[in-house]
């Protein structure tokens, strides 16, 4: 029985790391197999392009937070306060990140939404699914705040959704422009004001 490869794994770890640390364009194939430990054929056995690669680590990065959260959305708890604690996780997870490098590095999907969303059809489609179910996921636990009365039934919750998550986007970018966890301070507050 032949030896089992995890060549595959260590390319999309390396990937994802350097691409939502330094951008698409500042990332090249070879250097993502210099830091996985592979060759540049065993690149292309898996990936067909640099774009092959991007779209596999948007898909693989959105499955693991997906399930982070679905597990803060879905816990016990009213709706509000789950979602308090998914905008908090998100906030612990920048100053984790800056902690520990030294540098906040932002959102893998605003980030390469910024840099791509006019370039690459493919990869917007990719960014937008992502957003789309993020923002579905948020108007969810609108929906049963609604249900429970901690939200006027009139409440638009695709929009109000929408406008969480744009905010939530905007104080990481303020963050990682200033590298100060400082901006995610009272993060809560204000979308506390925007859902009501």
């Amino acid at each position: 029985m032949g030896r089992t490869s995890d060549a595959r794994e260590r390319i999309l770890d390396a990937a994802c790391g350097m691409i939502r640390d330094r951008g698409y364009s500042a990332v090249g194939v070879a250097e993502v197999c210099a830091a996985a430990d592979v060759r540049k054929g065993s690149f292309y056995h898996y990936f067909e392009s640099k774009q092959a690669l991007t779209r596999t680590v948007i898909e693989g990065h959105w499955a693991t937070e997906r399930a982070r959260w679905i597990a803060r959305l879905t816990g016990p708890g009213a709706p509000l306060d789950r979602l308090e604690a998914l905008f908090a996780m998100q906030a612990d997870d920048l100053r984790s990140e800056q902690a520990a490098g030294g540098a906040i590095n932002g959102c893998l999907f605003a980030n390469l939404s910024l840099e791509l969303s006019t370039r690459d059809p493919d990869i917007r489609a990719d960014l937008e699914a992502v957003f789309d179910e993020q923002t579905t996921l948020v108007a969810d636990v609108l929906d049963e705040a609604v249900a429970a009365g901690e939200l006027v039934p009139e409440t638009q919750v695709r929009d109000v959704a929408a406008a969480l998550l744009a905010q939530l986007e905007g104080v990481v970018l303020f963050a990682k422009l200033r590298n100060d966890t400082g901006s995610l301070d009272g993060l809560w507050d204000q979308l506390r004001r925007l859902i009501a």
